[in-house]
Order: structure tokens, then sequence, then C-alpha cells
């Protein structure tokens, strides 16, 4: 019978409270998930918690576990990634730090055990049966196609980066000392069992990592084990600390993430910049020059007084604005998160294909939850007046070997077009189709290169 922990309001766990089973279908395939859209996974991976009830009582508040005696599930989540991956994994070329850590919590330390270059499967093999060590994989969506399949699909669900990683830590051994992480956590029992400890935030939804000492964070609020096809969330901030129980086989998990740098306050800072740079064009005061020696000397009150007058301002123009300027944030995602998921070699995403849509075409938008639209100040750097613009970018031509890797190169991928657009794009954006003829344009040049726009990009089709 699954299983969910709720916190008392002591602090204590209360015993784990009963949820209905409910039965995981198999869609699509051989998955227990249902993967036929963002939605429907994100139902069946917490199932059988509904989703109302998790967002309304654990998301970004305290931890849930559900526990499953579920064999089928069990097995499928094995076939996520097992230590038996490892050998074919580094004969492909993986490289310490970038791949692959290899660590041991010693002492409430963590000691790093890394070698340089190359990871060589039989010193990883000797590293982990000898010196008891945790072998951590980055990012594994990159090469097993089901967790890519998981993490594209959940990018859509929450409009977020998803990454992962793997941690396959032997009988008796921890690989990191008590941390908390500055994002959303799922983990998913792969293999073996693994005991968890859970702590109260020290620093509730925190904005970065930190290692937490022993002697600070008290007792655990929560303790338990998990076993393959169990899952444990925890929000960011949560102090927690796990390790392989003596006496059993090898523990495999994979820690799914989300939610990194995507709170009300980056938003802020993100849509902020756009509001003042239309505000200084429609007000004089804004455009006003600072007193004279302001960046010289300690900010006067008066000054401040000022920056609160225009801060009232911008909060009473932001009631009446329709359109919010992204700066970095809606771009940032497009460009990083995974490409749709396929089968085959995906030309589909990258070359058009159908019938040319024309004047006379009925067209549709595809690939919905992978296609951005925005609003933002013409970024072309030799256009001084800086006007207003609409961005598409879409994620179709992203690189799946470079997800969540940080230091790779990315570019964007999408189409410009003047604000004079907006309404045919959002006529698009908002029908399950439309006649090319009806789109909100002036000419009929401008609505067949409109389409024929989209077209290329693979964005729409002729229905």
């Amino acid at each position: 019978m699954p299983k969910k922990v709720k916190p008392a309001g002591d602090g204590k766990e209360e015993g784990p409270v009963p949820c209905k089973q409910v039965k995981l279908e198999a869609a699509g395939g051989p998955s227990p998930l249902n993967l036929d859209s963002p939605s429907g996974l994100f139902e069946s991976l917490i199932s059988p918690v509904k989703t109302e009830t998790f967002f309304k009582e654990f998301w970004e508040q305290k931890p849930l576990l559900i526990q499953r005696d579920d064999p089928v599930l069990a097995t499928y989540y094995q076939s996520l990634f097992r230590l038996s991956d490892l050998k074919s994994l580094c004969s492909r070329g993986m490289y310490y730090g970038r791949d692959v850590n290899v660590c041991r919590c010693v002492n409430g330390k963590k000691k790093v055990l890394n070698k340089d270059g190359k990871v060589h499967f039989l010193q990883l093999r000797k590293d982990f049966d000898q010196k008891r060590a945790t072998i951590q994989f980055h990012q594994p969506q990159r090469f097993k196609d089901e967790l890519w399949r998981i993490q594209e699909k959940l990018e859509c669900y929450f409009g977020s980066l998803v990454g992962s990683n793997v941690y396959i830590t032997p009988a008796g051994s921890q690989g990191l000392p008590p941390h908390y992480d500055d994002v959303e956590v799922f983990i998913l029992q792969l293999e073996g069992e693994k005991h968890w400890r859970l702590y109260h935030p020290t620093v509730p939804l925190a904005r970065e990592y930190s290692l937490e000492a022993e002697d600070r964070i008290g007792r655990p609020a929560h303790e338990f084990t998990l076993k393959p096809g169990d899952l444990l969330y925890f929000p960011r901030g949560t102090v927690h600390q796990a390790d392989t129980p003596s006496g059993l086989a090898h523990s495999t998990h994979v820690t799914i993430s989300t939610y990194q740098s995507s709170s009300w306050g980056d938003f802020l800072l993100d849509t902020i910049p756009g509001l003042v740079f239309d505000t200084a064009k429609a007000d004089v005061e804004l455009r006003a020059g600072i007193p004279r020696q302001l960046l010289l000397v300690e900010t006067t009150a008066a000054a401040t007084r000022k920056l609160s007058g225009f801060l009232r301002m911008l909060a009473d123009r932001l009631e009446g604005t329709r359109e919010l300027l992204s700066a970095d944030m809606k771009k940032d995602f497009a460009m990083n998160r995974l490409p749709p998921y396929y089968v085959g070699d995906g030309a589909e995403l990258s070359t058009p294909g159908g019938q040319l849509p024309g004047l006379d075409s009925t067209v549709r938008l595809q690939f919905r939850d992978h296609v951005v639209l925005t609003v933002g100040p013409d970024q072309d750097p030799s256009d001084e007046t800086r006007e207003k613009m609409v961005y598409i970018y879409h994620s179709l031509k992203n690189r799946r070997d470079t997800h969540m890797m940080g230091n790779e190169e990315t570019e964007s991928h999408g189409l410009r077009f003047p604000l004079s657009h907006i309404d045919a794009l959002k006529q698009i954006w908002n029908s399950s189709a439309i006649s090319v003829k009806d789109l909100k344009l002036t000419t009929d040049e401008e609505k067949q290169s409109l389409v024929l726009s989209l077209w290329t990009e693979c964005l729409i089709q002729v229905v």
C-alpha cells in the first residue's frame, strides 16, 4: 500500500498515512507512467496522490513520501539506470568532474576521489568496491532515452529546466554529508535500498546549495528507507542525507530536480528592466538626470524617497500593462531545455515537411509546449531606436547531449517579427487551426511571409 509522510504541527513525523492504491496503466508502450502528455506524466509520477493535493499541501512546503509495492513500476524504475550501464557509458568517453564524480562522506566531510581525465570503468569499479565510494553520474538524460522522455515532459509541465543526477552507493556507505539544495527534488529509487534522513530547513526555499554541520541541524524530522518503485519529494532548502544500509546490495537512485532560479524574485529581476525602459520612454521624470555626485557619496534620504516614488509609479503602470517584457528567463529556458522526444533521426524537427503553406491554406501550431512567444526590445545593436519586437524561441534544434551541462556553448533558435505581427501570431497560438487569409495583417504578402517563416522553422503545418 502506498504511503505518504505528513509532518505534524510539532515538527515530528506522524505515522505514514495510507493512500488509496491506484493502478498505473501503461501508456504508449511498456512504460507504466502515462507519457501521453506532460500533465498525465506528472499525475502518474506522484500517483496515488492527486496533483491538486500535491500543490496545495506539499509543493514548496514539506516532503512527500510515496512507497509502493508495485513490481511492474519497480522493474521500470530499475530500467532507467543501472550500475551495469556504467561500463558501456565509460566506453563512450566520460570524464571526471564533467560527467562523473566519485566521493564518500567521511566524518561528516565530503571526500572527492576523482582521478584526472577520462573515466576508465575498471578503476571506477575498483573505487566503488574497495573504497566504498559513491558514483555520481551527471545528467544521464543525455544518454538514457527514457529519462530524456520523462524530463522533456516535465520541462513542459513545469515551464522550467529539469535536470537529473544518478547516485550509486555501495552497502554500508554514504556519499554526501548533510546538505540542502536550491532546487525542488524528486527522488526515484531504482536499485537496492537507501536510508534517508530529512531535517527542517535552516534556510527555507534556499537560493543556493550548502553543506550543514550535524550539530546544527538537530534530530531528523523524517527517517525512512526507499525501495525500488518508491518516490520522495522535498522542497529546496530541505536538509537531507542518505546512506545505503549494510549487508544489502548497492543502491541506485536518480534525483530529478527543477525550479532553480525560478522564484518571484528572479521574475522581478527579469521583467522590471523592460518596465523601466517603457516607462522612461513615456515619462520625462524618469529621463531626468540623477543629482550631481550621487555615485560618489552615500545615497541620500532624498534620493531614496525619489526612488520610492518611482517604484510606486512603476507599480501603478504594471497594474495596467498587458505585456511584461521578459529580458532573459524565457529565452534562457528555450535555449537550454531538452528538444522534443522523438524516435528515429529527428528529421521532422529540423526539416520542414508536408505541404507548403499559401494564402488559401489552413495552418496549425505544432510542438506548442516547446515554443515561447515573447515581446522585447530589438536586440539588433545597430538599431539605436530599440523598438519592441516579437520574438519566438523554440527548442526543436537544441542538443540533448549538452543539456544542463552549464559550461557548454548554446545558441538560441527562433524568429523575430515586427510588433505589428503580434495579433496574427496570437491568432495562430490561440487557435486549433486558422486560415491564413484570416490573419490580422495588412497585406496578403505579410500573411504569406509570416506563415512561410513559421513553416520553415517546423513550427506550423498545413492541415
